[in-house]
């Protein structure tokens, strides 16, 4: 049944309610009232400077969020964001992903793989006018205006080759910060629990709750002798950071007060509702259509093939999770009418800006309603195109020959992702190919976009032009012969045209850097058309998101951007939620339930060593005899308090909370009112993954795993003693 408009209009608004929020950390003195209500007492301030504990202790992988935890660079993240170090040191003969990994000592710590990083943010500097003062009005200059702005800032901000540094749009263009990260590039794996703990329940259990998924793994940051980041080499020393975190062994029970600060990656709370409206029936289900049909292939042909099936792992876990994702979302705009939602919150804003009689800011949503019809028309068109591009072996050719081509350009002139500081990290990607590709595979996958791309009408000339030139007769056997001609399957070859010239290309045999050079002018004509609607989009969208703070602000809300892979904090509380008629999930799982859900067969296949533990109920001072408050009024707002159990008498796994998280928040640390590590975040509910374009206060719930879990794993079940000895930990039964 849909939600009344009505009723859905009171639980929410473009500004936050209650929970709803992820705070840039320099906000979190204007909502300090907030905090305290939610019994938060680390002070706001204290949390706004990135120089103090905690969050100078909270790190980025580059895709999820970690922290450290002890004074040697211990780092703990999900089992999920450490799946690549993982798989990268797992073979047919020690396969970590099934029998987990603990390394005893600090010698048996192997790389997490030559492309893993930890970035640090150290500084967050708002250069908004920096940027945008005095811009041209013509779109494409416009767009390139601040393109250069943002590479000088960039390149003053790299003092050297140890620090990252990057200029991001808050408000969809309103505002602009100049972030410095410190770059850990040595980072090794130290223990991950088998995969039947860290991701038990799978995909079926993805996005569900109850759950009792261990998600969690520990890396380890390494830096040179003189204390510097460095590649990695055996004389490397463990990495000091400047604080780490102290866990609170007792955890949190119903109704705590809880923040979760991390690097969440795309949400669309400020999209407008045409924006809404084309996700829903056009762009999420052709994804959908396109990831089931990789899954598909790659699972048979990883049934077939063990060595496959390992090297796909993560590409698959990957997939599978954004599948569900968007089966979620698509599932939730049809329960939920948040159209209607949107579209009614829309008018009233409008309404708003006729009585403060702003025809500008009226005339400025047509002109971004126009530009939003021009680019969705775009996505559809280049869409299929996009699919074929995105083949490995030519989404290579064509990284390559770009890179020839900017490399004719002086170092400041070339595009983002071509400049000499972009060169060792294009290298690492071309490097890490290997890990996660197979010729049998992707040259499969190619074939399936080849063959969707002729079956539609949206098509690109010169991607026509190379096809009808090829004997297309038998399509499979052509793909074959084409992988087979190419050199690119061989990182050695891939690496060496890093250094070749534009002409060396233009002359090359190998299949796919012929279609590369092919498809440059359209590629490039392409990029140019974005060019010029992005910087007509930097008006419109700007002058759009100006009006909606003053609305906001003219009722008395604070606002907070849509998150955009920044570091952002978010507070909440442990509480459960009503699913559904007569369903209330409530907020903790206990170790009991994986014995109940065991089967002995993937993803419900726990290791014996887990079982017996369970079943002999060696709890020691992990047992826990209630997570619930005394009055238990938390569950009394809504349900006779008979309805709390009077014991929990057991060990938590997994817990729920009302924070504000999306992808890119795996890992992230969960934090009591005084700061310390409770819990680390890893999925969301199923009815909550709709969050990301609209927050509903009374359903969304973030999922975590449950610190004393975790110290009862490294106790009880691997033994981890000398790894856990680094942490501090306090309040321990």
């Amino acid at each position: 049944m849909r939600i009344a408009l009505a009723v859905a209009l009171a639980l929410s608004s473009y500004a936050s309610f209650a929970d709803e929020g992820q705070w840039q950390p320099y906000q979190m003195p204007s909502i300090a009232d907030k905090l305290k209500e939610s019994g938060i007492t680390i002070p706001a301030k204290q949390l706004a400077d990135l120089s103090q504990y905690p969050m100078n202790a909270v790190v980025g992988l580059g895709y999820c969020t970690a922290s450290f935890v002890s004074p040697k660079g211990l780092v703990v993240t999900n089992h999920h964001c450490a799946f690549r170090a993982i798989q990268y040191n797992s073979s047919a003969e020690h396969d970590y992903m099934n029998e987990g990994f603990l390394a005893r000592s600090m010698d048996k710590e192997p790389s997490a793989g030559p492309n893993e990083r930890l970035y640090v943010t150290e500084e967050v500097k708002d250069v908004t006018k920096e940027v945008t003062d005095a811009l041209p009005d013509a779109a494409l200059a416009r767009y390139q205006m601040i393109e250069d702005r943002s590479k000088a800032l960039v390149k003053s901000c790299e003092s050297s080759d140890d620090y990252r540094c990057s200029v991001r749009s808050f408000h969809d263009g309103l505002e602009y910060y100049l972030i410095k990260q410190l770059i850990i590039r040595d980072v090794r794996l130290v223990y991950a629990p088998a995969e039947s703990i860290g991701a038990f329940g799978g995909d079926i259990d993805n996005y569900e709750f109850p759950r009792h998924s261990g998600d969690f793994s520990f890396l380890r940051a390494y830096v040179g002798k003189d204390g510097q980041p460095a590649p990695y080499s055996e004389d490397n020393v463990p990495y000091q950071p400047k604080s780490f975190l102290t866990i609170n062994g007792n955890g949190v029970k119903a109704g705590d007060g809880v923040f979760v600060a991390g690097y969440p990656g795309r949400t669309s709370r400020y999209k407008l509702p045409s924006e809404l409206k084309f996700a829903s029936e056009w762009e999420y289900p052709q994804q959908a259509s396109r990831y089931q049909a990789r899954i598909d292939t790659i699972t048979e042909m990883g049934n077939a093939d063990k060595a496959l099936e390992i090297r796909y792992a993560g590409t698959m876990a990957s997939m599978a999770n954004r599948m569900k994702k968007l089966n979620g979302l698509l599932d939730g705009f049809h329960k939920t009418d948040i159209l209607g939602i949107r579209e009614q919150q829309q008018q009233a804003f409008i309404d708003w800006l006729k009585q403060q009689k702003n025809d500008n800011a009226l005339q400025q949503i047509n002109a971004l309603e126009q530009l939003l019809n021009q680019q969705q028309q775009a996505y559809q068109q280049e869409f299929f195109f996009d699919n074929v591009s995105s083949s490995t072996l030519l989404d290579t050719a064509i990284r390559l020959y770009r890179l020839a081509k900017e490399q004719q350009k002086p170092d400041a002139e070339r595009e983002p992702g071509y400049q000499a500081r972009d060169l060792d990290m294009f290298a690492s990607r071309l490097k890490r190919i290997d890990s996660s590709f197979a010729p049998s595979v992707d040259k499969q996958l190619w074939l399936m976009d080849i063959e969707a791309y002729t079956q539609q009408d949206a098509r690109i000339a010169a991607f026509d032009q190379w096809l009808a030139a090829q004997d297309t007769t038998d399509l499979p056997q052509l793909v074959e012969q084409l992988y087979q001609r190419s050199e690119l399957t061989d990182q050695a070859k891939r690496l060496a045209w890093m250094q070749q010239s534009p002409a060396a290309f233009e002359q090359s045999d190998d299949p796919f850097i012929q279609l590369a050079v092919k498809l440059y002018d359209t590629n490039m004509q392409l990029e140019q058309q974005h060019k010029q609607l992005a910087g007509e989009l930097s008006i419109a969208r700007p002058a759009y998101m100006a009006a909606i703070i003053a609305y906001n602000k003219a009722q008395g809300k604070p606002v907070y951007p849509d998150a955009n892979g920044t570091l952002r904090i978010s507070y909440g509380t442990v509480d459960g939620y009503q699913s559904r008629d007569a369903v209330y999930k409530q907020p903790f799982t206990r170790v009991e339930g994986i014995l109940e859900k065991n089967t002995g067969v993937a993803p419900y296949n726990s290791p014996q060593k887990l079982l017996d533990a369970i079943k002999e109920r060696r709890f020691g001072e992990h047992l826990v005899q209630s997570v619930y408050p005394d009055n238990r009024s938390w569950l009394c707002r809504l349900f006779s308090c008979d309805a709390a159990p009077e014991q929990f008498n057991s060990v938590p796994v997994d817990f729920l909370s009302s924070v504000d998280t999306t992808g890119g928040n795996s890992g992230s640390p969960v934090f009591n009112g005084n700061g310390e590590l409770v819990g680390l975040n890893f999925d969301s509910t199923y009815e909550a993954i709709t969050k990301d374009w609209f927050f509903n206060t009374s359903i969304t719930r973030a999922v975590h795993v449950d610190i004393r879990y975790i110290l009862w794993m490294m106790d009880e079940v691997d033994h981890a003693d000398s790894l856990k000895q680094e942490l501090t930990i306090t309040s321990q039964n």
